[in-house]
């Protein structure tokens, strides 16, 4: 089962999100919050393995509470994934630098909003798609000349081709299926990377490449 806990000062959108994953046999809502410092402490009692977190609510907001998850060794295992709404693409920037695993538009379809979920919860990143483009330029926009980073001297040179594709937002299975190699490998691969870099998912992973100028969107020229 995947344990969830659900933050949003809305007791309506609370319930939405409640009613959607209640259908699905392997999900389970084990709390709520209604504010950022309620749901930090509900991580540390409940231990979710994913939080579904609304970016903006009074006192304590997502961002603020999804960084102090992000560096509470005993939550290293819980996931956020931030929900928020389209012109909000600074946010975006921010929760992933906070340490969030994902980012998900308020108006997803409920499918999609289990999907997320379970990519959430095996520490597959997670972008609403209708957003990477925008979010890869903010990237990008944010990193201007960027001197390389002497962290990525660490990696191998396969490893390097690995965290470019994870940049790229390739699974586990596309990677291995673009260098020839098993899954499993593939997975090894991105385990070890994370563990030289010290991030603490492929989300952080994607920031690190971009921010470091390892790789950058074509249309944005060299």
């Amino acid at each position: 089962m995947i344990r969830i806990l659900l933050a949003d000062d809305q007791k309506l959108v609370r319930a939405g999100f409640r009613s959607i994953l209640a259908d699905e046999a392997d999900l389970d809502v084990v709390g709520e919050a209604s504010d950022g410092d309620e749901a930090v402490a509900a991580c540390r009692e409940l231990r979710p393995d994913v939080v579904l977190m609304d970016i903006r609510m009074p006192g304590t907001d997502g961002l603020e509470a999804a960084r102090r998850i992000a560096v509470d060794e005993r939550l290293a295992g819980v996931r956020v994934v931030i929900l928020t709404t389209f012109d909000l693409d600074d946010y975006v920037y921010g929760a992933l630098r906070a340490g969030a695993a994902g980012f998900l538009v308020k108006d997803t379809e409920p499918e999609e909003l289990v999907h997320a979920v379970r990519v959430a919860a095996r520490g597959d990143a997670l972008i609403s798609p209708s957003v990477t483009r925008r979010l890869i330029a903010e990237f990008a926009g944010r990193v201007k000349a960027p001197e390389p980073s002497p962290r990525l001297n660490a990696l191998t040179e396969r490893e390097a081709e690995v965290m470019e594709l994870v940049a790229a937002g390739l699974t586990n299975d596309e990677i291995a299926d673009r260098l020839v190699l098993s899954p499993a490998t593939a997975k090894t691969h991105v385990s070890r990377i994370m563990t030289k870099l010290g991030v603490r998912d492929r989300a952080q992973l994607v920031v690190l490449a971009y921010e470091s100028g390892m790789v950058r969107p074509g249309w944005l020229g060299p």
